[in-house]
């Protein structure tokens, strides 16, 4: 996730950054821009409709059609936002679950080695956690620098949530916690898995393909009859014109698309790495 200060405007406007879905649109753009000056030249110059009452009443259909396409995109960027703010939600609530695992093991526990056990797979699960939802191949490398006895073929968060869930019972064993402490660590180290499901639905559950695909035709196919109703008050800057409701309407359902699933590498995304690291931290510094 991109850290940036809200209040400066220049570079919000002037700067032109890696993720700014102007890198990924201005092909679509131009071809749009040549697409609509060469209806504007058709109409005015060589069909010459400028007379044509039929031809200029598609302003309203235009009018119409502009309102219904601004509440989909409403409702689809309010979508994508509730999914990556609920991805947040449920990170922050890893950290406080984490804080709070680790205080009660400090006051619990006396023996060094556990505190050193407790110490190391508690931030481990953040940061394996982060690895699984990211989906990619940095899973091998992560795993052996952490050092863990893990099958790298099945679901790894659930083997060090096992792996918690194993020393916590072994303690109970010793006599080292008693019954009513047992219930609330257990209580604890059952929201990992708890978290980690919640965060697999948001990842695993896109946006159903119909609506995607119906939002995406319904924006080609307005911005492509745009140029026929506005060539004859426009003229060629029907084309500039043309090129940016485009630019807008379908940055919003880039935005969109980016932000839903909020467990990448995008700039949008959420800093996962980075959250896990300050668990890591705080755990070292509480047990």
């Amino acid at each position: 996730m991109r850290s940036y200060n809200t209040k400066d405007w220049f570079s919000f406007i002037f700067l032109v950054q890696r993720s700014d879905t102007f890198h990924k649109l201005w092909p679509l753009m131009l071809g749009i821009g040549l697409y609509s000056g060469f209806i504007g030249w058709l109409e005015v110059e060589y069909w010459k409709l400028a007379e044509s009452n039929y031809i200029r009443n598609i302003n309203t259909m235009h009018s119409m059609l502009g309102f219904v396409i601004s509440l989909l995109l409403v409702f689809r960027t309010n979508t994508a936002y509730d999914r990556w703010w609920e991805g947040r939600k449920h990170w922050g609530s890893l950290v406080n679950n984490s804080r709070n695992l680790a205080l009660k093991l400090r006051s619990i526990l006396k023996s060094e080695e556990d505190h050193a056990f407790f110490r190391k797979l508690i931030p481990d699960y953040a940061a394996v956690l982060a690895t699984h939802l990211n989906d990619k191949e940095t899973g091998q490398q992560l795993f052996d620098d952490l050092d863990l006895a893990i099958d790298h073929h099945k679901h790894k968060p659930n083997q060090i949530a096992a792996q918690l869930f194993d020393r916590v019972n072994s303690l109970y064993g010793q006599g080292k916690i008693t019954g009513d402490q047992l219930i609330i660590i257990n209580a604890e180290v059952q929201s990992f898995t708890d978290i980690c499901g919640a965060c697999e639905r948001i990842k695993n559950t896109p946006i159903p393909y119909s609506y995607s695909a119906f939002i995406k035709k319904f924006i080609f196919i307005y911005v492509l009859t745009l140029p026929f109703g506005y060539a004859f008050s426009l003229g060629y800057y029907v084309a500039p014109v043309v090129v940016f409701i485009f630019y807008v309407l379908a940055s919003l359902e880039l935005i969109a698309e980016e932000i839903e699933e909020p467990f990448g590498d995008d700039e949008n995304d959420l800093p996962t790495r980075k959250i896990s690291e300050n668990i890591r931290r705080h755990v070292s510094e509480l047990i």
